[in-house]
């Protein structure tokens, strides 16, 4: 039986060109609102892969998100958040995309049809048996990214991927795969909507969840967040006068600035 790609099935709206403007972002939005409640079936499948990451993750590994085309983009958006938003270091959390650096603002032609150079792209980081990588691919037949997960596991180095089409390809290489089974794109084929949509979504909830394991996150307050601008700082400001209540405003800016980050201004206040 051939793999049918739900993700290429004709959309459910015919004569897009004939709509009137508030039909088409109405039509857009009434497809999207389906898009949580697919990621939430897939909650049990992505439990076990933040927990997996997680676990590499305190032991010393890196998690690398590799792709191609917008679901390498949306891999290199989120691990690019990570260091300014949970003040982790720059290469603990990894976007690779098919093509290049190039490729993040520029379609790079076959680039995901060479099934060797993912494995390529990965060991110029030196990927290891103690690191996590998921492969990320809405139609789950990116050559890509599979031949990257197929090395992978021949080495021991542990596997997710995300994708949006049942019992695909890309799940069968993967150890932990995740399954968000959106159907048609309004556009029809045109991954960039409701499947883009879901893997930002899991995206989000593995890497949050991980962090938030990893420390990063005390109470619900980014209190590692890098202070990249005004808004950051001020920010940082607030959250440090919470904390510590015998401060005003130019007190509290003042720890913050001097200690880089409201947690260690709080640490170093308390001792």
């Amino acid at each position: 039986m051939a793999f049918e790609k739900k993700t290429e099935q004709a959309s459910h709206y015919r004569h897009l060109e004939k709509m009137s403007v508030v039909e088409l972002i109405t039509n857009i939005n009434k497809e999207d609102k389906t898009v949580p409640d697919a990621v939430e079936k897939a909650i049990p499948q992505i439990e076990k892969l933040a927990e997996a990451a997680a676990d590499k993750m305190l032991m010393g590994g890196r998690l690398f998100y590799i792709g191609a085309g917008t679901s390498g983009r949306l891999g290199i958006v989120d691990a690019s958040e990570c260091p300014p938003t949970f003040g982790v270091p720059q290469g603990l959390v990894i976007g690779i995309i098919a093509g290049g650096e190039k490729a993040i603002t520029n379609a790079v032609e076959f680039a995901e049809d060479d099934k060797e150079q993912g494995w390529k792209d990965l060991l110029e980081f030196d990927v290891c048996d103690k690191d996590v990588v998921i492969g990320i691919a809405a139609s789950g037949t990116t050559p890509y990214v599979i031949g990257a997960l197929e090395e992978c596991k021949k080495r021991g180095i542990i596997t997710g991927s995300i994708s949006c089409n049942p019992e695909s390809p890309v799940s069968a290489a993967a150890d932990f795969p995740i399954e968000v089974v959106v159907g048609p794109e309004f556009v029809t084929g045109s991954t960039r909507m409701k499947s883009g949509t879901a893997q930002k979504l899991v995206l989000n909830m593995i890497s949050t969840t991980v962090m938030i394991q990893l420390g990063r996150v005390e109470d619900n307050k980014m209190v590692n967040m890098q202070l990249t601008n005004d808004k950051l700082v001020d920010r940082g400001t607030m959250m440090l006068m919470e904390r510590i209540k015998m401060v005003d405003y130019e007190q509290a800016k003042e720890l913050l600035l001097k200690y880089g980050s409201v947690k260690k201004a709080v640490d170093s206040f308390l001792k």
